[in-house]
C-alpha cells in the first residue's frame, strides 16, 4: 500500500480568474524520484500533455527539464494569464504505483470551495477530466452535493460545460465548469472515438490526439 500525498500546494495568482483542477500527479513526484524531462511543478510529468498543449497554444518556448528555470517559466505564464492550479485531491491510498484515478482509494479532498471563496475573481474551473470515478468532476460533484449546491448542465457537447452558484454576502456568484478531455495518454481512446476527431482525422491524416486537445483547450484558456 502506498500513501499518495499531493506534493504541491495550490498555486493561485492574486488576480486568478480561472483554476485548473485535476487530481494528483504521478506517485514519483510525491517520492521525489523524477524522470528525465520531468518538471518539479504541477502537471510536470514528461508523460503528460497539459504543458505541451499550452506551449503550442501560447508559443511559450517551454523547457521540459528538471530545473528551476522550467518551473519559473510555468509560474510566469500562470501569473501573466491569471490562471491558478488547485487540484482537488489532497491524498489517497494506492495498491499500485501508478497515476490512474481509478486506482485511488480512501481519497481525501481539498476544500475546493474554500479556495474559490478566498479568490473572489475566479469565474471558471478548467477540469482536467470528466465524471468518471475519481476524476475531478466526480469529486467536485461530491463536494457540491454535500453543500446542497446544484451543478447545472449548460452544454452536453465535448467538453461538457456546467455551472453552479455560490451565495456570498447576499450576492450570487456564478462559477462555470469546463470538463476538458484529460491531458493524458489514457484518454486517447476516448478522443479516438469522438466523431469530431474522426472527421478532422479524415480531412487530415496527420491530425492527432494532441492536436485535438489543442483545438479544444484554446477555446477556454
Amino acid at each position: 500500500m502506498f500513501y499518495h500525498v499531493h506534493p504541491y500546494k495550490p498555486f493561485i495568482p492574486k488576480n486568478a480568474t480561472k483554476l485548473i483542477v485535476g487530481t494528483l500527479p504521478p506517485p514519483r513526484f510525491s517520492k521525489g524520484n523524477l524522470k528525465e524531462g520531468d518538471v518539479n511543478f504541477c502537471y510536470g510529468s514528461i508523460d503528460g500533455q497539459l504543458w505541451r498543449i499550452l506551449d503550442e497554444i501560447f508559443s511559450l518556448g517551454l523547457h521540459f527539464e528538471t530545473s528551476d528555470f522550467a518551473i519559473q517559466q510555468r509560474k510566469d505564464f500562470l501569473n501573466a494569464n491569471n490562471i491558478g492550479i488547485c487540484d482537488i485531491v489532497a491524498s489517497c491510498e494506492r495498491q499500485k504505483m501508478d497515476a490512474s484515478d481509478l486506482g485511488m482509494s480512501k481519497v481525501v479532498l481539498r476544500d475546493l470551495l474554500f479556495y474559490i471563496k478566498n479568490n473572489s475573481l475566479v469565474q471558471t474551473l478548467l477540469l482536467t477530466g470528466g465524471n468518471s470515478k475519481n476524476g475531478p468532476e466526480y469529486h467536485l460533484r461530491k463536494q457540491l452535493k454535500e453543500k446542497d449546491i446544484t451543478l447545472k448542465l449548460i452544454s452536453a457537447e465535448t467538453p461538457k460545460i456546467h455551472e453552479f452558484e455560490l451565495l456570498e454576502n447576499d450576492i450570487i456568484r456564478k462559477i462555470k465548469v469546463i470538463s476538458l478531455t484529460a491531458p493524458s495518454g489514457s484518454a486517447n481512446r476516448a478522443v479516438g472515438s469522438n466523431p469530431y476527431y474522426q472527421l478532422l482525422k479524415k480531412q487530415n491524416p496527420k491530425f492527432n490526439t494532441v492536436d485535438f486537445r489543442v483545438l479544444q483547450y484554446k477555446k477556454f484558456f
